[in-house]
Protein backbone atom coordinates (compact mmCIF):
# COMPACT_ATOMS: atom_id res chain seq x y z
CA UNK A 1 0.00 0.00 0.00
CA UNK A 2 2.87 2.40 0.65
CA UNK A 3 3.97 2.21 -3.00
CA UNK A 4 0.54 2.98 -4.46
CA UNK A 5 1.00 6.75 -4.67
CA UNK A 6 4.44 6.68 -6.38
CA UNK A 7 3.18 4.04 -8.83
CA UNK A 8 0.16 6.17 -9.65
CA UNK A 9 2.28 9.23 -10.29
CA UNK A 10 4.49 7.31 -12.71
CA UNK A 11 1.62 6.17 -14.92
CA UNK A 12 1.22 9.30 -17.00
CA UNK A 13 2.41 12.93 -16.93
CA UNK A 14 -1.21 14.12 -16.88
CA UNK A 15 -1.73 12.67 -13.40
CA UNK A 16 -1.09 14.92 -10.41
CA UNK A 17 -1.94 15.23 -6.77
CA UNK A 18 -4.93 17.46 -6.01
CA UNK A 19 -2.71 19.56 -3.74
CA UNK A 20 -0.06 20.15 -6.42
CA UNK A 21 0.13 21.80 -9.81
CA UNK A 22 0.26 19.40 -12.73
CA UNK A 23 3.49 18.77 -14.59
CA UNK A 24 3.27 20.45 -17.97
CA UNK A 25 3.34 18.04 -20.92
CA UNK A 26 3.89 20.86 -23.39
CA UNK A 27 6.47 23.65 -23.69
CA UNK A 28 5.58 26.88 -21.93
CA UNK A 29 6.41 30.56 -22.35
CA UNK A 30 7.20 32.65 -19.29
CA UNK A 31 4.35 35.04 -18.50
CA UNK A 32 6.75 37.80 -17.49
CA UNK A 33 5.00 38.00 -14.11
CA UNK A 34 6.75 35.69 -11.58
CA UNK A 35 3.79 35.59 -9.19
CA UNK A 36 1.51 34.42 -12.01
CA UNK A 37 3.97 31.92 -13.49
CA UNK A 38 4.24 30.20 -10.10
CA UNK A 39 0.50 29.57 -10.20
CA UNK A 40 0.52 27.87 -13.61
CA UNK A 41 1.51 24.30 -14.50
CA UNK A 42 4.91 24.44 -16.18
CA UNK A 43 5.53 27.95 -14.79
CA UNK A 44 4.16 29.74 -17.84
CA UNK A 45 1.65 29.98 -20.67
CA UNK A 46 1.27 26.56 -22.31
CA UNK A 47 1.93 26.19 -26.01
CA UNK A 48 -0.23 24.00 -28.21
CA UNK A 49 -3.39 24.28 -26.12
CA UNK A 50 -6.45 26.46 -25.68
CA UNK A 51 -6.16 29.12 -22.98
CA UNK A 52 -9.51 30.70 -22.11
CA UNK A 53 -9.19 34.33 -20.97
CA UNK A 54 -12.49 35.64 -19.58
CA UNK A 55 -12.30 39.42 -19.68
CA UNK A 56 -14.66 41.81 -17.92
CA UNK A 57 -14.46 44.11 -20.94
CA UNK A 58 -11.94 44.75 -23.72
CA UNK A 59 -9.05 46.96 -22.70
CA UNK A 60 -8.87 46.15 -18.97
CA UNK A 61 -5.23 45.10 -19.30
CA UNK A 62 -5.37 41.79 -21.13
CA UNK A 63 -2.91 42.89 -23.82
CA UNK A 64 -0.41 44.14 -21.23
CA UNK A 65 -0.85 40.81 -19.43
CA UNK A 66 0.11 38.90 -22.58
CA UNK A 67 2.73 41.35 -23.86
CA UNK A 68 5.85 39.66 -22.37
CA UNK A 69 4.89 36.29 -23.84
CA UNK A 70 3.93 37.77 -27.22
CA UNK A 71 7.23 39.63 -27.40
CA UNK A 72 9.06 36.38 -26.66
CA UNK A 73 7.47 34.59 -29.64
CA UNK A 74 7.41 37.57 -32.02
CA UNK A 75 10.07 36.04 -34.29
CA UNK A 76 7.06 34.33 -35.83
CA UNK A 77 3.82 36.05 -36.75
CA UNK A 78 1.26 37.02 -34.12
CA UNK A 79 -2.32 36.75 -35.38
CA UNK A 80 -5.01 39.08 -34.02
CA UNK A 81 -8.31 37.56 -35.12
CA UNK A 82 -11.45 39.71 -34.74
CA UNK A 83 -10.01 42.15 -32.17
CA UNK A 84 -12.58 44.58 -30.73
CA UNK A 85 -10.44 47.58 -31.69
CA UNK A 86 -8.17 48.37 -34.63
CA UNK A 87 -4.62 47.24 -33.77
CA UNK A 88 -2.31 50.25 -33.64
CA UNK A 89 1.40 50.05 -34.41
CA UNK A 90 2.22 52.57 -31.68
CA UNK A 91 0.43 50.54 -29.03
CA UNK A 92 2.04 47.26 -30.10
CA UNK A 93 5.52 48.81 -30.10
CA UNK A 94 4.92 50.29 -26.65
CA UNK A 95 4.19 46.78 -25.41
CA UNK A 96 7.44 45.47 -26.89
CA UNK A 97 5.70 43.72 -29.79
CA UNK A 98 7.16 44.51 -33.23
CA UNK A 99 4.25 45.86 -35.31
CA UNK A 100 5.50 44.08 -38.43
CA UNK A 101 5.07 40.72 -36.66
CA UNK A 102 1.30 41.25 -36.27
CA UNK A 103 -1.36 40.03 -38.69
CA UNK A 104 -4.90 41.39 -38.31
CA UNK A 105 -7.61 39.04 -39.59
CA UNK A 106 -11.20 40.20 -40.07
CA UNK A 107 -14.34 38.27 -40.99
CA UNK A 108 -17.96 39.21 -41.59
CA UNK A 109 -19.20 35.85 -40.31
CA UNK A 110 -18.34 34.00 -37.12
CA UNK A 111 -18.12 30.74 -39.08
CA UNK A 112 -15.39 32.20 -41.28
CA UNK A 113 -13.46 33.43 -38.23
CA UNK A 114 -13.64 29.99 -36.61
CA UNK A 115 -12.44 28.38 -39.84
CA UNK A 116 -9.53 30.80 -40.08
CA UNK A 117 -8.52 30.15 -36.46
CA UNK A 118 -8.38 26.41 -37.11
CA UNK A 119 -6.31 26.81 -40.27
CA UNK A 120 -3.79 29.14 -38.64
CA UNK A 121 -3.40 26.86 -35.61
CA UNK A 122 -2.98 23.72 -37.72
CA UNK A 123 -0.40 25.40 -39.93
CA UNK A 124 1.96 25.84 -36.97
CA UNK A 125 3.45 28.88 -38.68
CA UNK A 126 2.61 31.51 -36.06
CA UNK A 127 4.00 32.25 -32.64
CA UNK A 128 0.65 33.22 -31.14
CA UNK A 129 -3.04 33.54 -32.01
CA UNK A 130 -5.36 35.88 -30.11
CA UNK A 131 -8.99 35.25 -31.02
CA UNK A 132 -12.04 37.26 -29.98
CA UNK A 133 -14.74 34.77 -31.15
CA UNK A 134 -18.24 35.80 -32.11
CA UNK A 135 -17.21 39.37 -32.83
CA UNK A 136 -17.87 39.85 -36.52
CA UNK A 137 -17.08 42.89 -38.63
CA UNK A 138 -20.79 43.65 -38.76
CA UNK A 139 -21.36 43.64 -35.01
CA UNK A 140 -19.40 44.52 -31.88
CA UNK A 141 -21.55 42.17 -29.80
CA UNK A 142 -19.89 39.07 -28.43
CA UNK A 143 -21.81 35.91 -29.25
CA UNK A 144 -21.93 32.48 -27.63
CA UNK A 145 -19.40 29.93 -28.92
CA UNK A 146 -20.72 26.39 -29.20
CA UNK A 147 -18.98 23.63 -27.28
CA UNK A 148 -18.20 21.68 -30.45
CA UNK A 149 -16.44 24.76 -31.88
CA UNK A 150 -14.36 25.04 -28.71
CA UNK A 151 -13.34 21.38 -29.00
CA UNK A 152 -12.29 21.86 -32.63
CA UNK A 153 -10.19 24.87 -31.70
CA UNK A 154 -8.56 22.97 -28.85
CA UNK A 155 -7.72 20.04 -31.13
CA UNK A 156 -6.33 22.40 -33.77
CA UNK A 157 -4.13 24.07 -31.15
CA UNK A 158 -2.77 20.69 -30.05
CA UNK A 159 -1.41 20.04 -33.55
CA UNK A 160 1.36 22.60 -33.00
CA UNK A 161 3.16 24.75 -30.45
CA UNK A 162 1.38 28.05 -30.98
CA UNK A 163 0.28 30.18 -28.04
CA UNK A 164 -3.50 30.35 -28.34
CA UNK A 165 -5.63 32.73 -26.29
CA UNK A 166 -9.40 32.85 -26.60
CA UNK A 167 -10.78 36.19 -25.39
CA UNK A 168 -14.34 35.87 -24.11
CA UNK A 169 -16.61 37.80 -21.74
CA UNK A 170 -16.86 36.91 -18.06
CA UNK A 171 -20.32 35.49 -18.64
CA UNK A 172 -18.75 32.52 -20.45
CA UNK A 173 -17.29 31.36 -17.13
CA UNK A 174 -20.39 29.23 -16.51
CA UNK A 175 -20.00 27.44 -19.84
CA UNK A 176 -18.12 24.17 -20.11
CA UNK A 177 -14.78 24.41 -21.93
CA UNK A 178 -12.11 21.89 -22.98
CA UNK A 179 -9.44 24.48 -22.12
CA UNK A 180 -7.15 23.13 -19.37
CA UNK A 181 -6.43 26.72 -18.28
CA UNK A 182 -9.17 29.32 -17.76
CA UNK A 183 -8.47 32.68 -16.14
CA UNK A 184 -10.70 35.67 -15.48
CA UNK A 185 -9.30 39.17 -15.96
CA UNK A 186 -10.80 42.13 -14.10
CA UNK A 187 -9.52 45.69 -13.64
CA UNK A 188 -8.09 46.65 -10.25
CA UNK A 189 -6.54 49.81 -8.87
CA UNK A 190 -3.02 49.97 -10.30
CA UNK A 191 -3.31 46.72 -12.24
CA UNK A 192 -5.54 43.74 -12.91
CA UNK A 193 -7.06 40.93 -10.85
CA UNK A 194 -6.58 37.36 -12.10
CA UNK A 195 -9.12 34.72 -11.10
CA UNK A 196 -8.34 31.01 -11.49
CA UNK A 197 -11.49 29.53 -12.99
CA UNK A 198 -9.79 26.28 -14.03
CA UNK A 199 -6.27 24.91 -13.88
CA UNK A 200 -4.65 21.51 -13.53
CA UNK A 201 -3.93 21.77 -9.85
CA UNK A 202 -5.46 22.82 -6.55
CA UNK A 203 -8.38 25.22 -6.63
CA UNK A 204 -7.45 28.79 -5.78
CA UNK A 205 -10.30 30.91 -4.46
CA UNK A 206 -8.29 34.09 -3.91
CA UNK A 207 -7.65 36.29 -6.93
CA UNK A 208 -4.08 37.26 -7.84
CA UNK A 209 -3.28 40.96 -8.20
CA UNK A 210 -0.80 41.96 -10.91
CA UNK A 211 0.47 45.56 -11.03
CA UNK A 212 0.22 47.05 -14.51
CA UNK A 213 1.67 50.52 -14.14
CA UNK A 214 3.35 51.95 -17.21
CA UNK A 215 6.92 52.97 -16.40
CA UNK A 216 9.57 54.79 -18.43
CA UNK A 217 10.79 51.51 -19.89
CA UNK A 218 7.43 51.15 -21.70
CA UNK A 219 7.44 54.65 -23.14
CA UNK A 220 8.53 55.05 -26.75
CA UNK A 221 9.39 58.01 -28.92
CA UNK A 222 7.12 58.42 -31.96
CA UNK A 223 10.01 59.08 -34.33
CA UNK A 224 11.46 55.62 -33.67
CA UNK A 225 8.24 53.86 -34.74
CA UNK A 226 7.01 52.87 -38.19
CA UNK A 227 5.04 55.62 -39.92
CA UNK A 228 2.21 53.19 -40.66
CA UNK A 229 -0.48 54.00 -38.04
CA UNK A 230 -2.21 50.63 -37.87
CA UNK A 231 -1.71 46.97 -38.68
CA UNK A 232 -3.25 46.36 -42.10
CA UNK A 233 -6.18 43.89 -42.08
CA UNK A 234 -6.58 40.67 -44.00
CA UNK A 235 -10.25 39.94 -44.65
CA UNK A 236 -11.68 36.44 -44.49
CA UNK A 237 -14.41 35.76 -47.03
CA UNK A 238 -16.11 32.43 -47.63
CA UNK A 239 -13.36 30.42 -45.96
CA UNK A 240 -10.61 32.14 -47.93
CA UNK A 241 -8.02 34.69 -46.88
CA UNK A 242 -8.13 37.86 -48.97
CA UNK A 243 -5.55 40.62 -48.68
CA UNK A 244 -6.75 44.06 -47.66
CA UNK A 245 -7.87 46.29 -50.48
CA UNK A 246 -8.94 43.50 -52.81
Amino acid sequence: MTTAAPALESLHPSLWRASQLARSRTPTVDTGFPSLSLQLPGDGWPKGTLVDLLVQQPGVGEMRLLAPALAAVAKRKIVLLQPPHIPQALSLAALGIPPDSAIWLRADRTADALWAAEQVLRSGSCGAVLFWPGQSSNSARQQHVRSDSLRRLHLAAQSGETLFFLMRPLGAEVDASPAPLRLSVRPAAGGISIGFVKRQGPQREEALFLPMQVGPVHRVQPQTLPTQPAVQPVRIESNALVTAGR
